[in-house]
């Protein structure tokens, strides 16, 4: 069902529309979790470590799928909040099309390139053919990753959080299954992780199009919609590409500190791959959030409501932190036994690692909470130079103090370097939310007006 998040109590709508995307993306989250505790209990350290290396490189390709999400999302909603259904439906079809052209490249590149990434972080050689065989189906399997994700972007676009979230939780919990099915019943080892995670997203990608050509197809217009449209591409490509480039920054970002902590050896490897998936879960979970946080407000840009965005942000903090509470308990007193379930032995230098990561980084997760539910406004009013400023500011400081202190420090320096980089760039992002242009907004005097970056922000 479509949902206009222009009407209600703010707190309410968020909630109502935020928790069903946390539930996706937790049991998205369950893809990547299941593949690491599955080989990490029936296989082995090596191929835990494996999966968790060719995992920093799956990143880049995932920071695409993002970009063509939020790109489509963001217009998407901003059409839908205005009411002009025919430019509504267009976007949809050109999203589709220019995200399809786009997965044809990539998979060319992954097909070509993945030794050479995979030799770039340093892989070492008794976990090279394992990451190898990883990525390699990882990468047949882009289309359904790409379109899963756009599709997932439309129904938010439209208010709609439930249908997502009931094609993930089916799929999620199949491909746990799947996953030990392979594994321990076929021996397939760390292939039998890749070929569960490649049939079972198909499964979930093939649903969520053919209902999102279902629910457009129900939304009448007073003629045909253009199936594809440069001009549009060029203003879904406004808010992707900068996006694209701000989660491809992150994943070379990330990909630089594996390469650092590669050179730890295998049971660093595997104690960060245990330890980052976890820390992932909550990442990817307030990230979501925060696209929800973007839809709300587009929406109520489109709608001429900047007095609603101000309420949007105090209330989605409040429901990121009411979230981050738990998680951050969860994390720190009972992370040796999170990472554990990863793991063979609950003791040993695997173990101990991802037990100290988890203790450095979870109590700064109501800074990281906090910054992007800022970012998730300053991109749903298509502010991207100020959202790229504030996420670049938090990467370099991350990448460059890993590099640095992973010399005098060990392992536990390259830990370190995850708070001050999510301190920085919070306090980068909120000031930048705070001079935006709904500052003054109220109720009485809400609307767009004359202002010229206001304007800006009603063309998209």
């Amino acid at each position: 069902m479509n949902r206009d998040l222009t009407v209600g109590e703010p707190g309410k709508v968020l909630r109502q529309f935020c928790m069903p995307l946390f539930g996706s993306v937790i049991f998205q989250q369950l893809y990547n979790l299941a593949d690491s505790f599955v080989v990490g209990k029936f296989v082995g350290e090596e191929a835990l470590a494996a999966v968790g290396n060719s995992y920093e490189i799956t990143l880049i390709f995932l920071a695409f799928a993002f970009g063509c999400n939020i790109g489509c999302s963001v217009i998407v909603s901003r059409l839908f909040g205005t009411k002009e259904y025919g430019e509504m439906k267009t976007a949809v079809y050109t999203s589709l099309i220019a995200t399809g052209v786009l997965c044809l490249l990539l998979m060319g590149f992954g097909l070509l390139c993945s030794r050479w990434l995979l030799e770039l972080i340093n892989t070492p050689v008794e976990v090279m053919g394992d990451s190898m065989l990883y990525l390699d189906i990882y990468v047949w399997g882009l289309p359904f990753l790409f379109f899963y994700n756009v599709s997932t972007g439309i129904f938010s676009a439209l208010g709609d959080s439930r249908t997502p979230f009931i094609f993930l939780a089916i799929s999620s919990l199949s491909n746990i299954a799947v996953d030990v099915l392979f594994v321990q019943g076929f021996g397939m080892g760390v292939a039998g992780v890749a070929w569960a995670t490649f049939l079972c997203q198909g499964v979930s990608c093939l649903l969520a199009v053919v209902f999102v050509i279902r629910r457009l197809s129900a939304v009448r217009t007073e003629k045909p919609a253009a199936v594809f449209s440069w001009a549009m591409l060029g203003r879904i490509g406004v808010i992707a590409v900068p996006s694209i480039l701000q989660q491809s920054f992150i994943s070379v970002g990330n990909i630089i500190i594996q390469g650092v902590i590669n050179g730890f050896g295998p049971s660093v490897m595997a104690g960060y791959s245990a330890a980052v998936k976890l820390n992932n879960l909550v990442i990817t979970s307030l990230t979501t959030l925060g696209n929800g946080i973007s839809n709300f407000t587009s929406q109520n840009l489109g709608a001429g409501k900047l007095f609603r965005v101000r309420q949007g942000f105090r209330a989605g903090w409040r429901l990121v932190w009411m979230i981050c509470v738990p998680l951050v308990l969860l994390y720190w007193f009972a992370g040796r036994f999170l990472v554990y379930i990863f793991m063979k032995d609950i003791t040993g230098e695997a173990i101990d690692t991802g037990v100290l990561f988890l203790r450095i980084v979870s109590p700064f997760y109501f800074a990281v909470a906090l910054k992007l539910t800022a970012d998730g406004v300053l991109r749903g009013a298509g502010l991207m130079g100020r959202f790229m400023a504030a996420t670049f500011t938090d990467l370099i400081l991350r990448v460059v103090l890993a590099v640095a202190l992973a010399v005098p420090l060990d392992s536990m320096g390259i830990w370190c370097a995850w708070p001050v980089g999510w301190i920085v760039g919070m306090v980068i992002s909120v000031v930048f939310y705070r001079s935006g242009p709904w500052k003054n907004a109220t109720e009485d005097c809400g609307s767009l007006g004359d202002d010229p970056e206001k304007s800006s922000l009603e063309k998209g």
